[in-house]
């Protein structure tokens, strides 16, 4: 059994919707990580994987830092793939996907979930996991045996804590919530 900590990214410098597709850290999302990393830094040091994206890379150098460790970079934790439309669009599409079940969004989402899933199930150790809002919540979903796309909406740097084994999956604790803008 490994603890996975799910940390979603730090607040971005930008939206992706209309802007830049990578945005790194604001100022504020730089402050979250730091105290994110303080809150985990007793922890470990534990094994880091990290979303390729610039604000989940970013969210874990401060515990990189901390624990003189570099996170290993997992594509298949990224953020939801995007269809390729234009980016005045991309907020509208994400709303309307959140509102759905997995089963009713086609093959290539059905698939990145699976990759996601994979990718956690393949996790033996305990673990801090930075990646996104839709990304963790394809883990706490299947943790609470439902597809349904959001199951919660966990707030820039919190921390939920699930076991897995294998394909089994735990919720210990959930990180905090916020709105997000688009729910």
């Amino acid at each position: 059994m490994a603890n996975l900590y799910l940390v979603r990214h730090g607040n971005a410098s930008t939206t992706w919707e209309l802007s830049d597709v990578d945005p790194g850290l604001s100022e504020l999302g730089r402050a979250q990580a730091e105290a994110r990393a303080e809150q985990l830094a007793g922890k470990g040091p534990l094994t880091l994987l990290s979303s390729p994206l610039r604000r989940a890379r970013e969210t874990a150098a401060a515990l990189e830092r901390r624990w003189k460790t570099a996170a290993t970079v997992e594509p298949r934790i990224g953020e939801i793939q995007t269809p390729e439309i234009a980016p005045e669009h991309r907020k509208e599409w994400l709303k309307t996907i959140l509102q759905h079940r997995w089963r009713e969004l086609g093959e290539p989402l059905e698939r990145w979930r699976s990759e996601v899933l994979q990718a956690l199930m393949g996790i033996t150790h305990d673990t801090v996991v930075f990646s996104h809002f839709v990304a963790i919540n394809v883990a706490v979903g299947y943790a609470l045996g439902h597809d349904r796309v959001t199951s919660f909406r966990p707030a820039n740097c919190s921390c939920s804590l699930l076991e897995v084994q294998g394909k089994d999956f735990r919720i210990v604790e959930l990180g905090a919530e916020q709105e997000t803008g688009i729910l």
